[in-house]
Protein backbone atom coordinates (compact mmCIF):
# COMPACT_ATOMS: atom_id res chain seq x y z
CA UNK A 1 0.00 0.00 0.00
CA UNK A 2 1.27 3.26 -1.01
CA UNK A 3 0.20 5.76 1.02
CA UNK A 4 -0.53 9.29 -0.43
CA UNK A 5 -0.99 12.15 2.10
CA UNK A 6 -2.72 15.32 0.80
CA UNK A 7 -1.41 18.45 2.76
CA UNK A 8 1.88 18.15 4.51
CA UNK A 9 1.48 20.56 7.35
CA UNK A 10 1.73 19.95 11.12
CA UNK A 11 -0.41 16.86 11.01
CA UNK A 12 0.28 15.57 7.66
CA UNK A 13 3.64 16.32 7.59
CA UNK A 14 4.22 14.31 11.36
CA UNK A 15 2.10 11.42 9.59
CA UNK A 16 3.95 11.39 6.38
CA UNK A 17 7.20 11.55 7.80
CA UNK A 18 6.95 8.97 10.60
CA UNK A 19 5.38 6.16 8.25
CA UNK A 20 8.45 7.14 5.70
CA UNK A 21 10.56 6.93 8.07
CA UNK A 22 8.80 3.37 9.42
CA UNK A 23 9.68 2.30 5.77
CA UNK A 24 6.08 2.76 4.10
CA UNK A 25 5.77 4.22 0.37
CA UNK A 26 4.67 7.67 0.93
CA UNK A 27 4.09 10.64 -1.43
CA UNK A 28 3.36 13.78 0.30
CA UNK A 29 0.95 16.57 -1.69
CA UNK A 30 2.31 20.33 -0.62
CA UNK A 31 2.39 23.67 -1.50
CA UNK A 32 5.05 26.13 -1.97
CA UNK A 33 7.84 26.43 0.57
CA UNK A 34 6.45 23.56 2.13
CA UNK A 35 6.99 21.26 -0.73
CA UNK A 36 10.34 23.02 -1.53
CA UNK A 37 11.57 22.34 2.05
CA UNK A 38 10.42 18.87 2.07
CA UNK A 39 12.06 17.89 -1.48
CA UNK A 40 15.24 19.22 -1.27
CA UNK A 41 16.19 18.40 2.48
CA UNK A 42 13.42 16.16 4.19
CA UNK A 43 10.91 17.23 6.93
CA UNK A 44 12.84 17.64 10.53
CA UNK A 45 9.72 16.27 12.88
CA UNK A 46 10.74 17.82 16.46
CA UNK A 47 9.68 15.25 19.38
CA UNK A 48 10.15 14.95 22.91
CA UNK A 49 12.20 12.06 22.29
CA UNK A 50 14.22 13.73 20.16
CA UNK A 51 14.11 14.89 16.41
CA UNK A 52 13.97 13.09 13.17
CA UNK A 53 14.62 13.88 9.73
CA UNK A 54 12.05 12.03 7.15
CA UNK A 55 12.98 11.84 3.54
CA UNK A 56 9.74 11.08 1.18
CA UNK A 57 8.69 12.33 -2.14
CA UNK A 58 6.77 15.59 -2.49
CA UNK A 59 4.60 16.80 -5.23
CA UNK A 60 2.37 20.04 -5.72
CA UNK A 61 -0.46 18.53 -7.11
CA UNK A 62 -2.11 14.84 -7.36
CA UNK A 63 -1.86 15.45 -11.01
CA UNK A 64 2.18 14.80 -10.83
CA UNK A 65 1.31 11.45 -9.82
CA UNK A 66 0.40 8.12 -11.32
CA UNK A 67 -2.27 6.75 -9.59
CA UNK A 68 -1.92 3.15 -8.81
CA UNK A 69 -4.77 0.42 -7.84
CA UNK A 70 -2.71 -0.23 -4.03
CA UNK A 71 -3.18 3.43 -2.84
CA UNK A 72 -4.61 5.16 -0.22
CA UNK A 73 -5.24 9.07 0.41
CA UNK A 74 -4.99 11.03 3.82
CA UNK A 75 -6.37 14.12 3.32
CA UNK A 76 -5.28 16.55 5.76
CA UNK A 77 -5.88 19.93 4.37
CA UNK A 78 -8.32 22.15 5.86
CA UNK A 79 -11.73 21.52 5.85
CA UNK A 80 -11.78 24.89 3.49
CA UNK A 81 -9.41 23.85 1.22
CA UNK A 82 -11.26 20.15 0.76
CA UNK A 83 -13.23 20.17 -2.05
CA UNK A 84 -10.24 21.99 -3.72
CA UNK A 85 -8.73 18.96 -2.90
CA UNK A 86 -10.92 16.67 -3.89
CA UNK A 87 -11.40 18.27 -7.57
CA UNK A 88 -7.97 17.47 -7.62
CA UNK A 89 -7.36 14.02 -6.90
CA UNK A 90 -10.60 13.60 -9.32
CA UNK A 91 -9.04 14.73 -12.22
CA UNK A 92 -6.14 12.97 -11.39
CA UNK A 93 -7.75 9.55 -11.66
CA UNK A 94 -8.55 8.63 -8.34
CA UNK A 95 -11.82 6.46 -8.08
CA UNK A 96 -11.94 3.62 -5.96
CA UNK A 97 -9.03 3.71 -3.74
CA UNK A 98 -9.56 4.65 -0.44
CA UNK A 99 -9.94 8.50 0.80
CA UNK A 100 -8.97 9.31 4.60
CA UNK A 101 -10.38 12.46 6.21
CA UNK A 102 -7.87 12.52 8.73
CA UNK A 103 -9.17 16.46 9.62
CA UNK A 104 -11.42 18.43 12.13
CA UNK A 105 -14.90 18.34 11.92
CA UNK A 106 -17.53 16.34 10.33
CA UNK A 107 -18.18 17.67 6.99
CA UNK A 108 -14.82 16.39 5.15
CA UNK A 109 -16.44 12.64 4.99
CA UNK A 110 -19.49 13.98 3.43
CA UNK A 111 -17.66 16.02 0.75
CA UNK A 112 -15.61 13.51 -0.23
CA UNK A 113 -18.59 10.97 -0.43
CA UNK A 114 -20.18 13.03 -3.33
CA UNK A 115 -16.71 12.35 -5.09
CA UNK A 116 -16.00 8.83 -4.09
CA UNK A 117 -17.56 5.49 -2.90
CA UNK A 118 -14.36 4.29 -0.47
CA UNK A 119 -14.41 6.92 2.41
CA UNK A 120 -13.29 6.71 5.85
CA UNK A 121 -13.28 8.94 8.72
CA UNK A 122 -9.90 9.35 10.74
CA UNK A 123 -10.24 11.28 14.56
CA UNK A 124 -6.88 13.14 14.76
CA UNK A 125 -5.53 13.08 18.48
CA UNK A 126 -2.36 14.51 18.46
CA UNK A 127 -0.41 18.09 19.48
CA UNK A 128 1.54 18.90 16.42
CA UNK A 129 2.58 22.02 14.90
CA UNK A 130 3.89 23.69 12.08
CA UNK A 131 7.24 25.65 12.83
CA UNK A 132 8.83 26.77 9.05
CA UNK A 133 8.83 25.06 6.24
CA UNK A 134 10.55 21.60 6.23
CA UNK A 135 10.06 21.47 10.13
CA UNK A 136 6.56 20.25 12.60
CA UNK A 137 6.99 19.78 16.06
CA UNK A 138 4.71 16.81 17.94
CA UNK A 139 4.29 17.48 21.42
CA UNK A 140 2.29 13.55 22.17
CA UNK A 141 4.66 10.85 24.14
CA UNK A 142 5.09 7.91 24.23
CA UNK A 143 2.71 8.06 21.29
CA UNK A 144 2.57 11.10 19.46
CA UNK A 145 -0.82 10.48 18.35
CA UNK A 146 -4.10 8.97 18.90
CA UNK A 147 -6.23 8.04 15.95
CA UNK A 148 -9.28 6.17 15.55
CA UNK A 149 -10.42 5.22 11.56
CA UNK A 150 -13.10 3.56 10.12
CA UNK A 151 -15.30 3.28 7.01
CA UNK A 152 -18.15 6.00 6.42
CA UNK A 153 -21.06 6.56 7.62
CA UNK A 154 -20.20 3.23 9.55
CA UNK A 155 -18.31 -0.22 9.58
CA UNK A 156 -14.60 -1.82 8.95
CA UNK A 157 -12.86 -2.87 5.95
CA UNK A 158 -9.79 -4.28 4.78
CA UNK A 159 -8.27 -0.62 4.34
CA UNK A 160 -8.99 0.59 7.50
CA UNK A 161 -7.30 -2.78 9.46
CA UNK A 162 -4.15 -1.94 6.78
CA UNK A 163 -4.30 1.81 7.73
CA UNK A 164 -4.51 1.40 11.56
CA UNK A 165 -1.43 -1.43 11.07
CA UNK A 166 0.84 1.17 8.93
CA UNK A 167 0.14 3.59 11.96
CA UNK A 168 0.86 1.42 14.29
CA UNK A 169 4.17 -0.07 12.92
CA UNK A 170 5.13 4.11 12.24
CA UNK A 171 4.58 4.62 16.65
CA UNK A 172 1.05 5.70 16.82
CA UNK A 173 -2.02 4.24 18.59
CA UNK A 174 -4.12 3.85 16.00
CA UNK A 175 -7.95 2.18 16.53
CA UNK A 176 -10.21 0.87 13.89
CA UNK A 177 -13.67 1.20 15.04
CA UNK A 178 -17.22 0.97 13.61
CA UNK A 179 -18.37 4.30 14.62
CA UNK A 180 -15.85 6.01 13.77
CA UNK A 181 -17.83 9.21 13.40
CA UNK A 182 -19.22 8.99 17.16
CA UNK A 183 -15.65 9.71 17.57
CA UNK A 184 -14.86 12.61 15.18
CA UNK A 185 -18.20 14.12 17.00
CA UNK A 186 -16.54 14.14 20.22
CA UNK A 187 -13.42 15.77 18.83
CA UNK A 188 -15.82 18.29 17.37
CA UNK A 189 -16.97 19.01 21.01
CA UNK A 190 -13.45 19.44 22.03
CA UNK A 191 -12.23 21.50 19.20
CA UNK A 192 -15.60 24.06 20.09
CA UNK A 193 -12.91 26.02 22.31
CA UNK A 194 -10.03 26.19 19.22
CA UNK A 195 -11.69 30.03 18.31
CA UNK A 196 -11.89 30.97 22.21
CA UNK A 197 -8.17 30.66 22.44
CA UNK A 198 -7.54 32.70 19.44
CA UNK A 199 -9.75 35.29 19.81
CA UNK A 200 -9.80 35.69 23.76
CA UNK A 201 -6.43 33.98 24.35
CA UNK A 202 -5.79 31.39 27.61
CA UNK A 203 -6.58 33.02 30.43
CA UNK A 204 -8.78 31.49 33.22
CA UNK A 205 -11.71 34.06 32.20
CA UNK A 206 -11.44 32.76 28.02
CA UNK A 207 -11.48 29.33 29.04
CA UNK A 208 -14.49 29.53 31.39
CA UNK A 209 -16.31 29.98 28.10
CA UNK A 210 -15.81 26.12 27.05
CA UNK A 211 -18.01 24.38 29.16
CA UNK A 212 -21.02 27.28 27.64
CA UNK A 213 -20.04 25.77 24.08
CA UNK A 214 -20.12 22.32 24.90
CA UNK A 215 -23.28 22.25 26.18
CA UNK A 216 -25.26 24.01 23.46
CA UNK A 217 -23.25 21.97 21.69
CA UNK A 218 -24.65 18.54 23.32
CA UNK A 219 -28.15 19.70 23.34
CA UNK A 220 -28.33 20.38 19.53
CA UNK A 221 -26.17 17.06 18.88
CA UNK A 222 -28.98 15.41 21.08
CA UNK A 223 -31.86 17.19 19.41
CA UNK A 224 -29.94 15.85 15.71
CA UNK A 225 -30.22 12.79 17.59
CA UNK A 226 -26.47 12.33 16.57
CA UNK A 227 -24.53 10.20 19.06
CA UNK A 228 -21.20 11.15 20.01
CA UNK A 229 -17.71 9.91 22.19
CA UNK A 230 -15.94 11.54 24.19
CA UNK A 231 -12.23 11.35 23.10
CA UNK A 232 -11.07 14.15 25.44
CA UNK A 233 -9.35 14.18 29.16
CA UNK A 234 -12.01 11.59 30.16
CA UNK A 235 -10.79 9.32 27.82
CA UNK A 236 -8.66 6.92 29.72
CA UNK A 237 -6.56 6.02 26.40
CA UNK A 238 -4.67 9.50 26.77
CA UNK A 239 -2.80 8.57 30.22
CA UNK A 240 -1.86 5.41 29.12
CA UNK A 241 -0.81 6.27 25.44
CA UNK A 242 -0.67 10.05 24.52
CA UNK A 243 0.92 13.10 27.16
CA UNK A 244 0.94 16.42 25.90
CA UNK A 245 4.64 17.53 27.20
CA UNK A 246 7.33 20.35 26.05
CA UNK A 247 10.06 20.19 23.89
CA UNK A 248 12.97 22.39 24.83
CA UNK A 249 13.53 25.15 22.85
CA UNK A 250 10.04 25.23 21.67
CA UNK A 251 6.87 27.50 22.67
CA UNK A 252 3.67 25.70 21.52
CA UNK A 253 1.50 28.23 19.44
CA UNK A 254 -1.76 26.16 20.77
CA UNK A 255 -4.95 25.59 18.58
CA UNK A 256 -4.78 24.81 14.57
CA UNK A 257 -7.32 28.00 14.55
CA UNK A 258 -4.49 30.17 16.70
CA UNK A 259 -1.59 28.43 14.69
CA UNK A 260 -3.63 29.83 11.30
CA UNK A 261 -4.29 33.20 12.87
CA UNK A 262 -0.82 33.32 13.77
CA UNK A 263 0.54 32.67 10.14
CA UNK A 264 -1.95 34.91 8.62
CA UNK A 265 -3.39 31.94 6.29
CA UNK A 266 -6.64 34.50 5.57
CA UNK A 267 -8.67 31.47 6.61
CA UNK A 268 -9.91 29.21 9.46
CA UNK A 269 -11.92 26.45 9.83
CA UNK A 270 -13.96 27.49 12.49
CA UNK A 271 -17.01 27.46 10.13
CA UNK A 272 -17.01 23.79 10.33
CA UNK A 273 -16.45 23.56 14.29
CA UNK A 274 -18.93 26.08 16.02
CA UNK A 275 -20.13 26.30 12.82
CA UNK A 276 -21.35 23.14 12.27
CA UNK A 277 -23.15 22.92 16.07
CA UNK A 278 -24.50 26.29 14.31
CA UNK A 279 -26.25 24.94 11.49
CA UNK A 280 -27.60 22.07 13.44
CA UNK A 281 -29.32 24.51 15.63
CA UNK A 282 -30.78 26.24 12.85
CA UNK A 283 -32.12 22.83 10.95
CA UNK A 284 -33.32 21.32 14.20
CA UNK A 285 -34.62 24.76 16.18
CA UNK A 286 -32.49 24.42 19.20
CA UNK A 287 -30.44 27.63 20.22
CA UNK A 288 -26.56 27.84 19.77
CA UNK A 289 -25.73 31.96 20.35
CA UNK A 290 -22.77 31.35 21.80
CA UNK A 291 -21.28 29.28 19.01
CA UNK A 292 -22.99 31.28 16.52
CA UNK A 293 -21.43 34.36 17.46
CA UNK A 294 -17.85 32.76 17.64
CA UNK A 295 -18.05 31.62 14.21
CA UNK A 296 -19.12 34.67 13.41
CA UNK A 297 -16.12 36.69 15.02
CA UNK A 298 -13.16 33.81 13.33
CA UNK A 299 -14.55 34.78 9.95
CA UNK A 300 -13.88 38.26 10.98
CA UNK A 301 -10.70 37.84 12.39
CA UNK A 302 -9.38 35.92 9.20
CA UNK A 303 -10.75 38.35 6.97
CA UNK A 304 -9.26 41.51 9.10
CA UNK A 305 -5.65 39.65 9.38
CA UNK A 306 -6.49 39.99 13.33
CA UNK A 307 -3.85 38.49 15.63
CA UNK A 308 -4.70 35.85 17.92
CA UNK A 309 -5.85 36.56 21.48
CA UNK A 310 -6.50 40.32 20.40
CA UNK A 311 -10.32 40.66 20.33
CA UNK A 312 -11.55 41.62 24.56
CA UNK A 313 -13.60 39.30 25.77
CA UNK A 314 -15.99 41.90 27.25
CA UNK A 315 -16.95 41.70 23.64
CA UNK A 316 -18.74 38.11 23.53
CA UNK A 317 -19.89 38.98 26.69
CA UNK A 318 -21.88 42.27 25.86
CA UNK A 319 -23.25 40.03 22.69
CA UNK A 320 -24.48 37.11 24.98
CA UNK A 321 -25.88 39.54 27.42
CA UNK A 322 -27.72 40.80 24.53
Amino acid sequence: MRIIVHGTGAIGGAMAGLLALAGREVVGIARGAQREAISARGLRIRMPSGDRQARFDCVASPEALTLRPDDAVILAVKTQDTLGALAQLRAAGLSEQPVFCAQNGVENERLALRYFPNVHGMTVMMPAQFLVPGEVAVFGTPKPGIFDLGRYPSGLDDADRAMAEALEAAGFAAFAVPDVMASKYGKLLMNLGNITEAAFGSSPEAKAIRPRLREEAAAVLAAAGIAWKDVGAADPRRDALMKIVEIEGLDRAGSSTTQSLARGTGSVETDYLNGEIALLAALHGVPAPANAWLTALAARMAREGRAPGSVPLAEFEAAMAG
